[in-house]
């Protein structure tokens, strides 16, 4: 583990994150309620009076579930609540967001007709190991900028790897300015002969590990794709300049529980070794506090032990040692990162699944804060 903690740029409530912040990205791993406090984030704006919009990249209908409606689709659905404010929602779908860009940004309706005609665009904008996060990205990016927004929401997706959506700018960056590429987008009939002499050797053990015709339309569709890149890797460097802004505030969200700690220690680790900071941690989930020592839980459980009541004063000892034990815990990651603020948010009763318990567990992200 890194000895240097991560800390924020500003001892910021989560309020003052929610009420100042153009984007708020939460991450985290899976299943400790990350697209819940998404969603309740972008609810706590719309009570403070401001635009909010929360995308969600997991495919999962976690988000609609937690907002009460059916589905959601690629661009926002305003959802209704008795807020000042505006929450919409949306769920990111990378085919369509790339069909989006790619007919935004084409010099001509002939251009988006050859890319999407082409096999290889198909393949890499529906199976292409991070095209969802590069997809992501430029979501951001268009809702960002579109000036429809105070804030945007960015529930990341569900992986151990913290900076695959970080990283996705960087990386068509350098596709992009690579020598290979640019030999591959050259309009002149050497083009290939020039392939050759550069990268023969590649380009022939591709074509026998995927086939020709997979290199053949790999090749067209970079040659379909020219003119198009310079917008690409501008917009690449306007969303890492913003994610690396005071306007962005980075999240993690994280359950007291043992393992999803460890998780959560592991992901400020990469988001240290990437330089990036951490404002606020979420700790959802948490026990209802007892008035109850462990001293007292035990030697009530010793009197009890052998009587009808037996059950309840074990269930009593348990919640007082694990509420006990998920504050070590809790201690052990805020050491980690002494700047960023902590909220708390207890277990519910049952899955959020509707407006008025979103706008309660929003209540509490902007009172509970520590």
């Amino acid at each position: 583990m890194n000895s240097n903690p991560t800390s924020s740029t500003a001892a910021d409530s989560y309020a003052d994150l929610v009420a100042r912040k153009r984007v708020i990205v939460a991450c985290g791993t899976g299943g400790v309620g990350k697209t819940t406090m998404a969603a309740a984030t972008a609810v706590a704006a719309a009570q403070s009076g401001r635009r909010a919009v929360v995308v969600t990249i997991d495919p999962a209908k976690r988000l609609a579930d937690a907002l009460g409606i059916d589905r959601l689709g690629n661009t926002p659905t305003e959802i209704d609540g008795a807020w000042p404010g505006t929450v919409g929602a949306m769920m990111l779908d990378t085919k369509s967001t790339f069909d989006d860009v790619v007919t935004r940004h084409a010099t001509s309706s002939e251009q988006t007709e050859h890319i999407f005609n082409n096999r290889f665009y198909v393949n890499v904008s529906t199976e292409l190991p991070g095209t969802q996060d590069y997809m992501a990205v430029e979501k951001l990016n268009e809702l960002h900028f579109s000036g429809e927004w105070d804030l945007v929401v960015v529930d990341t997706p569900p992986t151990r790897d913290a900076l695959a959506f970080f990283e996705a700018p960087k990386l068509l960056t350098r596709l992009l300015d690579n020598t290979i590429y640019k030999l591959l987008i050259s309009p002149h009939p050497g083009v290939l002969r020039a392939v050759n002499r550069a990268a023969g050797g590649v380009v022939r053990r591709l074509s026998r590990v995927v086939g020709a015709e997979v290199v053949d339309d790999a090749i067209e569709f970079f040659q379909a794709f020219q003119g198009m890149e310079e917008g690409f890797k501008q917009r690449a460097d306007e969303t890492l300049a913003l994610l690396a802004s005071d306007e962005t505030a980075f999240v993690l969200v994280a359950s007291p529980r043992n393992d999803t700690i460890s998780e959560a220690l592991y992901f400020l680790k990469r988001l240290a070794d990437a330089n990036l900071s951490v404002h606020a941690v979420v700790i959802n989930r948490i026990l209802a506090a007892m008035s109850t020592s462990a001293e007292e839980a035990a030697q009530l459980h010793a009197r009890l032990d052998q009587g009808p009541l037996a059950g309840a004063a074990q269930a009593l000892l348990d919640h007082v040692n694990t509420a006990a034990g998920d504050g070590d815990r809790i201690a052990q990651l805020m050491a980690y990162v002494p700047d960023a603020t902590l909220t708390t948010v207890p277990l519910m009763p049952s899955d959020v699944h509707d407006i008025p318990m979103l706008s309660r567990i929003a209540e509490l992200l902007a009172q509970d804060a520590r």
